[in-house]
């Protein structure tokens, strides 16, 4: 009886593959080619799963998402019930960092998103779409810390979720070793202390 092919997987396993492509040689090397080559399954097999590369493309970073989503879960339930807001920001801030290899490859990825998103509608109103939910998200968290009283309550909310989103800026400065992975967490933590005037327990250790 013929092997039953789990489809899902079978995508999934291409997502990898071109996570790994971008990560290591960068998105000019994510053709359908490639990524067939380093999933090690046949040209043929990967146009069956994606008729054109943006589709390979998008479901890649759909993907690399719901990882970076699963792991922000999984470490905010390691915090404990209920969490700190302030914890919860920087768990979820030092995800977007390359600071470990899952969230390196999903970093660059999403740097190469972006570039692909300036010139393909498409992918330019899905990047959108994602980026201003991820904000939202972060947004609702600080407004919910002002409104508990962790935050003073004349700081905009609009405004600090911007300059919290800032701090993904370091990405390139840690991945072109201007400045060391645990700089950046410093600076992390400085500004999450201004930030919460009435931290009720103490964040974690400043390590990955």
């Amino acid at each position: 009886m013929p092997k039953q092919v789990d489809h899902r997987e079978r995508r999934e396993t291409i997502a990898r593959a071109l996570l790994r492509v971008v990560e290591q040689r960068g998105i000019a090397h994510a053709s359908v080619r490639e990524v067939a080559q380093e999933a090690g399954i046949s040209h043929g097999a990967v146009q069956h799963y994606f008729a054109t590369r943006e589709e390979m493309l998008v479901f890649a970073m759909d993907f690399a998402s719901e990882q970076t989503s699963l792991r922000v879960a999984e470490s905010v339930r390691e915090i404990g019930s209920p969490p700190h807001p302030r914890d919860m920001l920087r768990v979820m801030l030092t995800e977007m960092l390359p600071l470990h290899p899952d969230a390196r490859a999903t970093s660059r990825m999403s740097a190469a998103y972006v570039l692909e998103a300036l010139h393909n509608a498409n992918i330019h109103t899905r990047t959108r779409d994602g980026l201003a939910h991820g904000r939202d998200l972060i947004e609702q968290i600080v407004r919910q810390a002002i409104a508990d009283g962790h935050i003073s309550p004349d700081r905009d909310p609009a405004t600090e979720t911007n300059l919290l989103l800032a701090l993904t800026g370091l990405t390139p400065l840690i991945e072109l070793n201007v400045i060391e992975p645990q700089e950046a967490l410093t600076a992390v933590d400085q500004h999450l202390d201004q930030l919460f005037t009435n931290r009720t327990r103490p964040h974690p250790a400043t390590d990955a």
